[in-house]
């Protein structure tokens, strides 16, 4: 069975964190809490990790990862951002949004949409996941934690560790989360185009 880590939403244990970085940086999947619902990540550039990512949710190759960065510089390492884009991004960062951009060299193919190479990025508020970033020093790896036929993601880090303490390395548990995902945005084509309605204000996007 993979840790139970409990950590302070709003004053993240330094101890706990470093731990929690090591898991990652030794090539654990791990799952933790963000500003919208738990996530599964891994290190970004650990292959072995993102295929249990894979097989944990099922996922094709055609599926989009996300990076989670720290902050805005961070993720323009990562993509493709233009004068426009950068306006939305700068508005909407950190929340519970996940931008569909152009990647650039820096991304791994494996986490590339094969035909679009695209890739999501997102900067999610929350001091846990804050802390995390800050403590790797490079983005994470990430989906949303909901396994197939689940109508929602999981909100109980406890109900977490009783379907997937055997499968993973880590359960970060900040407390309950909601069950909502993010909004997904495209801003490929540099004109938003809102792929999935979840948490987040949608106005400035239509």
């Amino acid at each position: 069975m993979g840790q139970f880590f409990i950590i302070h939403p709003e004053n993240p244990q330094s101890r706990l964190i470093k731990q929690a970085a090591k898991i990652i940086q030794d090539g654990g999947v791990i799952v933790y809490p963000t500003d919208s619902a738990y996530a599964l990540g891994c290190q970004l550039a650990n292959k072995d990790a993102l295929e249990r990512i894979r097989q944990i949710r099922k996922l094709d190759e055609k599926h989009n990862f996300t990076l989670v960065c720290r902050d805005l510089s961070e993720l323009s390492t990562y993509a493709v951002v233009d004068n426009s884009a950068f306006r939305l991004l700068k508005a909407h960062t950190p929340g519970p949004y996940t931008f569909l951009l152009k990647a650039t060299k820096e991304v791994p193919r494996r986490l590339l949409h094969p035909k679009r190479n695209t890739i999501g990025l997102r900067v999610p508020a929350g001091l846990i996941v804050q802390a995390l970033l800050e403590e790797l020093n490079e983005p994470l790896m990430s989906v949303t934690l909901a396994l197939p036929g689940q109508e929602h993601p999981f909100a109980d880090p406890h109900d977490v560790y009783e379907a997937l303490g055997n499968q993973v390395d880590l359960v970060i548990d900040g407390g309950p989360c909601g069950m909502t995902q993010t909004t997904i945005v495209d801003l490929v084509d540099g004109t938003p185009n809102i792929l999935r309605i979840g948490k987040g204000d949608t106005k400035a996007f239509v």
